[in-house]
């Protein structure tokens, strides 16, 4: 028999920590504990009990490493590594490097959790730059995986074909597509447009084995036409942020145009179960945490507002990553792709 998966949480990251990491990891538990993981809290051992005893949640369900500090917005993400590790975040990701646990969710700083995880866990061999993706909601209802989605604002050619490559084998592991449909995101689909690294890129993706179907625009991320499309971080970052906002604006919306008067809350309350349903696809919660991709061992970044049951998908996410041995496929390709 396999020994059980252990996923380890920083209860100290997010906005309302502990709080929303003790509730996400309630929610999680049942599907963890029957796919054969189990939660470990990193944190302030006397803060997670007394948030627990106040919450109601048994912690005999879950083991607890005591961490005496966290990691905050203002710390500088490249010195935790030298100045807070004691703090929840570094021991989370220095488990998984020493496999004390399979994977490890913060919704704290996420460029702390991006360096430290770069640093302390390494580079998947043949990967210059990690990268981070996020999943959009699309019409057909197959997600695109955005990549990068802000962990590199300056890229160069190599760099986006590595994006794509991570890309697609987490895409083809965890949606379950094989061979899933590569876009490079440019201002125009004729293979000439764009800049310098950007022509490149298109040049590296067309021999690159993978499944490149060329340029796309910022109208196809949503369509569910392509499976992932590369970017650098700055613009992925900028198009995720607007994404974002999408669902607040048209919330800000439908409560404008109900209080305009008595018939328009009527028609709104009678269209409310289709509204709630179509911003429920769009809601960023659905899909948990981002993946910190190309580095030896498994780290999901969520947002540090992430609800109880955004964070309960962040951990089944990261049971999911560490199940399908999504570095060690990576560095199997890039492998395979260098002796061609």
């Amino acid at each position: 028999m396999s020994r059980r998966l252990i996923i380890g949480i920083d209860a100290m990251g997010g906005d309302f920590a502990p709080d929303n990491e003790l509730l996400g990891a309630q929610l999680a538990y049942e599907e963890l504990h029957h796919r054969g993981c189990d939660i470990m809290f990193f944190g302030q051992e006397t803060t997670i009990r007394s948030a627990a005893q106040r919450l109601g949640i048994s912690l005999s369900r879950f083991s607890l490493t005591h961490a005496d500090e966290s990691v905050t917005m203002h710390d500088e993400p490249a010195s935790i590594v030298k100045k807070k590790r004691n703090s929840s975040m570094y021991q989370g990701i220095d488990f998984v490097r020493e496999k004390r646990t399979d994977a490890f969710v913060s919704t704290g700083n996420t460029g702390a959790v991006m360096a430290t995880g770069t640093v302390v866990l390494g580079r998947v061999k043949g990967v210059a730059r990690p990268t981070i993706g996020t999943f959009f909601p699309t019409i057909s209802g197959t997600p695109t995986l955005l990549t990068d989605a802000g962990a590199n604002v300056d890229c160069k050619p190599r760099h986006l074909m590595e994006f794509a490559v991570m890309g697609s084998i987490y895409y083809s592991e965890i949606i379950g597509i094989n061979n899933p449909k590569v876009g490079l995101l440019n201002v125009g689909e004729e293979p000439t447009k764009g800049n310098e690294v950007v022509l490149e890129a298109h040049s590296l993706l067309q021999q690159s084995g993978l499944n490149f179907i060329g340029n796309v625009e910022g109208r196809d991320i949503m369509t569910g036409d392509v499976h992932i499309v590369v970017c650098d971080g700055f613009t992925g970052n900028i198009v995720l942020k607007f994404a974002e906002s999408i669902i607040s604006v048209l919330r800000g919306k439908i409560s404008g145009f109900a209080d305009q008067n008595l018939w328009n809350k009527v028609r709104v309350a009678t269209a409310l179960p289709t509204l709630k349903s179509v911003l429920k696809d769009m809601d960023y919660q659905q899909y948990g945490g981002v993946p910190l991709l190309g580095v030896n061992g498994v780290v999901i970044i969520g947002h540090g507002k992430s609800t109880p049951f955004a964070i309960k998908n962040m951990l089944v996410r990261a049971a999911e990553t560490a199940e399908h041995d999504i570095s060690g496929k990576i560095e199997s390709f890039l492998q395979h792709r260098s002796e061609l």
